[in-house]
């Protein structure tokens, strides 16, 4: 294995079924010189067994990087993961996110500086999710279409997504476009930018703390790109029962502060004031 220059941080929380599916896709990727930090916020000892069951397996480097469970705190575990993180580039994704085998390849394809990278992402139902097994992963028949719709994937333009590479996702990459964010699911950047905007705000519970984080690096002068057809995952589905109006309220607040003033940190981030 060459020397290291990606970072690929997958947050987690209690759903040691969703991290070891996709942790199985990080082990057949077609770009090796990667190392994973799992930004762990607080879950039991079971998740610690698979991830150093795991560890035991695979030749990738893995940093479980992990803190007492004291609710939602999100952002505070990914600034910990990003101070860890020993590359200058990060991928972030989630533990609950299947990536495909050319995903961490498409992200170093598509890097440069002075821009972040917003992939794309598909949503799973909760039966399909569970029906995905170690070998469909392992063998990529989980990104065929055709055995996604045998196993109950609904008809959608959407699905396009999934299987879409070469000219397909240039063409399509073209042909939809969307404004560009930094979505918890499947974005990237360079840690020395992540770190000028002192990371993540540590106020903001469920709901839009990543697209923040995006709308700083945008003020700062960091461009988005958009490569959602180019870099995909699946996204397991997953009860959401720490969403609530209270959280949401707050952290719109939050963005609104952040567009209004283009702030481009915060002092309640990585370092605190």
């Amino acid at each position: 294995m060459k020397s290291i220059d990606t970072s690929v941080i997958l947050s987690t929380y209690n759903a040691e079924e969703w991290l070891e599916k996709t942790l199985w896709s990080y082990s057949v990727q077609s770009y090796r010189n990667f190392e994973i930090v799992i930004a762990d916020d607080g879950s039991r000892e079971e998740t610690k067994q698979l991830i150093n069951d795991f560890k035991s397996k695979t030749e990738i480097p893995v940093k479980h990087v992990w803190h007492p469970d004291r609710g939602f705190q999100k952002s505070e575990i990914l600034n910990k993961a990003v101070v860890a993180a020993s590359a200058d580039y990060i991928i972030m994704s989630d533990g609950d996110c299947i990536a495909r085998n050319d995903f961490v390849e498409k992200h170093v394809e598509y890097r440069s500086h002075g821009y972040f990278l917003s992939g794309g992402y598909h949503k799973l139902s909760m039966d399909l999710s569970h029906k995905i097994q170690k070998e469909d992963i392992l063998t990529g028949r989980c990104f065929d279409l055709a055995w996604l719709k045998r196993n109950g994937l609904k008809s959608s333009f959407k699905n396009n997504k999934i299987d879409a590479k070469g000219f397909k996702s240039f063409v399509l990459n073209a042909l939809t476009p969307t404004s560009a964010t930094w979505n918890g699911h499947n974005s990237s950047g360079w840690k020395e930018d992540i770190v000028r905007v002192n990371g993540f705000d540590e106020r903001m519970q469920y709901g839009g703390q990543d697209r923040e984080l995006g709308e700083r690096l945008v003020n700062s002068g960091i461009k988005p790109k958009q490569i959602r057809y180019s870099a995909i995952c699946l996204h397991l589905d997953h009860a959401r029962g720490y969403k609530n109006q209270e959280s949401i309220d707050k952290n719109l607040a939050i963005r609104k502060t952040t567009r209004e003033e283009k702030r481009v940190s915060t002092a309640y981030g990585i370092k605190k004031d």
